[in-house]
This record gives structure tokens, sequence and C-alpha cells, in this order.
């Protein structure tokens, strides 16, 4: 079996962040950003990485992470191929998922997927350890269960806002809708373990309310958290509000009908009483729980937490491939 020796092949798991690798990769997000901005610094990029190849196979749904992790690969001269029905595939024929993934890794170099069921990316990962031309699985949303690359970019979103108040450290961040169904909340609170004195709020009603895993991670790291059913009476200690969607997608028989959009979500009648110098970020797509009004506000990050996905992308890119030392002065 080949040997590697990097700091990042797969990335599966938010758990496998420290705060170390995280910084870091904030650090490089930023780089690269400043390299795009001149001709010449976006033409530097595109030739770091055209001798490889990945694979998006998004066999989920998707519009931003899809476009992001292409545009990603693009921008550091990566060729791209993808899958996004599997009827088109030879598993309609009979062929193993495993064998598909095994089929792909003879032909590019990273593997991006996103699925309906939860573990596909750990069961790829773990497949490709055993052969001898191993690829990095990227997870890029995984049932629901991880979206750690959404988790990445969020972090990042959060440091840049808090860059002239001490960074994530010390900050009070509530997490808010479907909770118990929505990866892009559970990736982002296990990230948490790695800032010092933040506490987390949860913000759902009971039928939604966070996981009993998430937060026996939390106690187990001492990062204290809350729960609560009452917005009002939380979000004027929030630094950052971090507003989600009803995952409908995950219903078991009519369960969604119970969600009461009106005692979650963010509009004008929520903003007064909001720090001024709060966040407010969503991971898009968005329903109800947050009124297009807000766009107008000044703390409202989601758009520019969706376009720093694209570069966040680009920074896990050039990390597994280990060319951030290719990059000029």
């Amino acid at each position: 079996m080949s040997q590697r020796n990097v700091s990042l092949f797969h990335v599966l798991d938010p758990r496998q962040f420290d705060r170390t690798l995280l910084d870091d990769l904030c650090a490089l997000t930023t780089r690269l950003r400043q390299h795009a901005k001149s001709r010449l610094g976006a033409r530097s990029l595109q030739t770091l990485l055209p001798h490889k190849r990945a694979m998006l196979y998004f066999t989920q749904p998707s519009t931003r992470t899809f476009l992001s992790f292409d545009n990603a690969c693009h921008l550091l001269g990566i060729r791209t191929s993808e899958i996004r029905d599997p009827s088109i595939s030879s598993e309609v024929k009979g062929e193993t998922f495993e064998d598909s993934i095994r089929t792909f890794s003879s032909y590019v170099d990273v593997i991006i997927m996103r699925t309906h069921k939860a573990g596909m990316a750990a069961q790829s990962a773990a497949l490709m350890d055993r052969i001898e031309r191993p690829v990095p699985i990227i997870n890029a949303g995984s049932g629901r269960d991880q979206h750690p690359t959404q988790a990445l970019l969020d972090i990042y979103t959060l440091e840049r806002s808090f860059q002239c108040r001490g960074g994530i450290d010390g900050k009070v961040i509530g997490l808010m809708g479907d909770l118990r169904r929505g990866r892009t909340a559970r990736s982002l609170a296990y990230l948490m373990k790695n800032y010092r004195d933040v506490r987390l709020v949860f913000i759902a009603p009971n039928a939604f309310a966070m996981e009993r895993d998430i937060k026996e991670h939390l106690r187990g790291n001492g990062i204290p958290f809350e729960e609560t059913d009452s917005l009002a009476s939380v979000i004027g200690e929030l630094d950052a509000i971090y507003v989600t969607r009803l995952q409908t997608e995950h219903d078991v028989g009519d369960e969604s009908a119970s969600f009461d959009h009106a005692r979650f979500r963010i509009g004008p009648a929520q903003l007064p009483a909001l720090k001024p110098d709060a966040v407010v970020m969503h991971p898009l797509p968005r329903g109800p729980e947050l009124d297009p009004a807000v766009d107008r506000d000044p703390r409202a990050m989601y758009w520019r937490q969706e376009r720093n996905g694209m570069w966040m992308r680009v920074a896990l890119l050039v990390k597994i491939f280990e060319v951030e030392g290719e990059l000029p002065d």
C-alpha cells in the first residue's frame, strides 16, 4: 500500500480539525483571496494544480456547495467531472457503491461527494485506505449527519466578522431552527471545542432540539450551552445567530407541520433586539425563517458567508495537495 505524509488527506468530519489547522486554513483562505484580486495573482493560482482532476459526485440536490467546489477547482486549474444523477451511472446495472467509488479513483485525484445517506463519505474513505492508489475523499454533505466544509466556511465567516473584536473566542453564538436534522448546525457546534470561552445557545422547539450526541460532545469538551424555545428571551445576548431552515426532506410523515415559523425567524421585528455589532448567518437556501428584508441590514453576513465558501474550499484543496508553499509572496 502506498504511503503518504500529509497533514490533511480525507475531509470527513469537523472533529478532525484542531485550532492550529483552523487558524492555518483561515489565514490561507485570506491569502488566496488576495492573490486572486490581480490578473497576475489569478494566473498564478491556475498554475498550482492543472495536473489534478476532481470528481464531483453529488447525488443529493445542491446549488451552492456544488458550484463553490466546481469553481474552487477551476480557480486552481483542476479539471472536473461530475455525476449528479445515479440513474445515469452503472449503479443502475447493479454495480455496488464501493465499486463505483473505486472506479472514480482510477480517473481522478480527489472525490468530492454529497449524498442523501449518512456515513457514505466515511465508507468511501475507508475503502481508499485499503487500495493501492488512494485519493482524498471530501465530504460535501452526508445525510443529516455532517457537513464539514460548510462548518469551515462558517468559522472563517465568524473569524472575519469578529476580527476587530478578538475573533470567535469569548462569543455567545446562537443556533436556531431545525437543529435535530440540520447537519450544518451540528458540524459548526462540533468545531466550537477549538475556541475559548464560547457559549452556545440552541433555539428550537423541543421536537427539533439539538441531538444528544452534540450535547454530550460539548459537555465533554467543557463548552457551556443552553437550550430554549424562546428567541426573544436570548436574542439580546447573542454575538452571532446562525439561522437554519426546516429540513422537510428528512420528514417522516408530517412531522414538519408542527414547526411554528413565526417563533423561530429573523425579520425586521427582531432586528432591533440584536446587538448593534451582532452577526446574522444562514447556510442557505432560506425559507420563512429569514426575511429578505434582513439582507439590507449591515449585520447580515450570509451572502458574504456564501462567497467565503468558495475560497475556503480553494484553501482546502491547496492544503490537501500541499501546494501552499508554491504561492508567491
